[in-house]
């Protein structure tokens, strides 16, 4: 039998931080994660670093209601090794034929100007999946991603393509540093 003391320490002590552990298990699990950027292949638009990177928000539920969008920085499992998390920008999406020429990125023919950051890249024509000269189809209910950093992004080009099943979200928040604070564009 509990004491009336025991009884209070429960429920004015215990309770509230067994409430706070679960809420932040179900914010962290369905809503929001923090994750820190370890390398450069975002630059400039995340610093890497493995001790000092920027640290970021994705927002996970954003695409229970809709398809990412060209351009946008998504967090996903890499394929390869699906319990790492990767972050890159949205190149192309199921069905349509990418290349990379001249500095640029064609969609079905087409140079990509939207947004604007694709303008401002100068994209490498390296590895399978991006190749000089070659348009590679992705596959229905895929992305293909690249880094910002093209030079030295281990990206769609390399590796393939991020299924639909593993994106987790969308990056929207560098939260730390202080100086660098801000949405992720």
């Amino acid at each position: 039998m509990m004491s009336d003391r025991t009884k209070y320490i429960l429920k004015e002590r215990v309770e509230p931080i067994v409430t706070a552990v679960i809420l932040a298990l179900i914010l962290r699990t369905f809503i929001i994660q923090a994750y820190k950027i370890p390398t450069g292949s975002m630059e400039p638009t995340l610093h890497g670093d493995p001790r000092h990177g920027d640290k970021i928000i994705v927002f996970k539920p954003v695409y229970w209601f809709r398809k990412p969008h060209r351009g946008e920085v998504i967090v996903f499992k890499y394929p390869i090794e699906p319990k790492k998390a990767f972050i890159k920008r949205l190149a192309a999406v199921g069905n349509e034929n990418v290349e990379i020429k001249k500095g640029n990125i064609f969609i079905n023919g087409q140079a990509v100007n939207e947004p604007e950051i694709f303008k401002q890249i100068y994209y490498y024509a390296q590895g399978p999946y991006g190749q000089k000269g070659v348009e590679t189809r992705v596959p229905e209910d895929s992305y293909y991603v690249l880094g910002d950093n093209s030079a030295s992004s281990k990206d769609s080009r390399i590796w393939g393509f991020v299924p639909k099943k593993n994106i987790i979200g969308k990056a929207v928040l560098i939260w730390w540093p202080p100086k660098r604070m801000g949405l992720i564009k």
